[in-house]
């Protein structure tokens, strides 16, 4: 269990009222699970949901964004020291509907990422290519570069604290899914990357989600490749008929 983990990132769906009945019925249908389930929630639900995972090992909840800077004039920002002093537990970063439609880059994400952890909370941070980017072939040379400007200024005690999520852009709500074996060879080389920079131990235990159309169909092939530890599911962590059956594919 220890670096594998199912993540549900709900995005802008879900009444307060309607994530707190999926939350509910997950951890009912689900049960004890076998690997860490994160709820990464809207964040007018972070305390509604983080209240019914209180009494459920193994079940966490994650803001979907949080503000590079500590306290201002931000109307509509959250900052890590807000979500921690409210016990979230982890926080997503440079997710690609972040990059596309807020201009953020991986030097802001950077800055992001170190704030989270100086507050306590694990960053899941997200990388991946668009669709011209692995048509062209330069899919390893993007994601490097954005695990490099993101990550590698990190300490060996920081980057154990970093959950990494792989999500081509290009499978990304498309209904088109990576194959198990393009899965297997991006997170193979990023795994290589966390161990040449950190060590082979800390690569050993990094975990690495794919993100991309995760569904029930076909989460046990892509889990069962030797460096996917899991998912970073988006549409099918909407419904708890769709969520579960990925939960114990884990």
């Amino acid at each position: 269990m220890s670096r594998t983990m199912v993540a549900g990132n709900w995005k802008m769906n879900t009444t307060p009222t309607e994530g707190k009945a999926l939350a509910e019925g997950v951890i009912a249908a689900a049960g004890t699970p076998s690997t860490k389930v994160v709820f990464g929630v809207p964040a007018i639900q972070l305390m509604q949901v983080k209240a019914v995972t209180a009494a459920s090992p193994g079940y966490f909840v994650a803001a979907q964004n949080m503000h590079h800077e500590d306290k201002g004039a931000y109307t509509g920002e959250l900052s890590a020291s807000m979500l921690a002093d409210a016990g979230i537990d982890y926080v997503i970063l440079g997710h690609s509907e972040r990059r596309e439609y807020f201009n953020e880059d991986d030097s802001l994400i950077n800055t992001k990422v170190l704030k989270a952890l100086a507050a306590g909370i694990k960053p899941i941070y997200c990388c991946g290519e668009k669709l011209n980017v692995r048509e062209a072939g330069n899919h390893e040379m993007v994601v490097s570069k954005q695990i490099e400007e993101a990550l590698f200024s990190l300490s060996r005690d920081q980057i154990k604290e970093v959950v990494i999520a792989y999500e081509p852009v290009w499978a990304i709500g498309t209904g088109v899914t990576a194959s198990p074996q393009q899965a297997q060879d991006m997170h193979a080389h990023i795994r290589r990357m966390i161990d040449n920079q950190f060590g082979s131990e800390i690569a050993a235990n990094v975990t690495i989600l794919y993100g991309g159309s995760v569904k029930p169909a076909n989460a046990e092939e892509i889990f069962g490749m030797p460096d996917v530890d899991g998912g970073l599911v988006g549409g099918a962590s909407l419904s708890v008929e769709n969520f579960v059956p990925i939960i114990k594919a884990r």
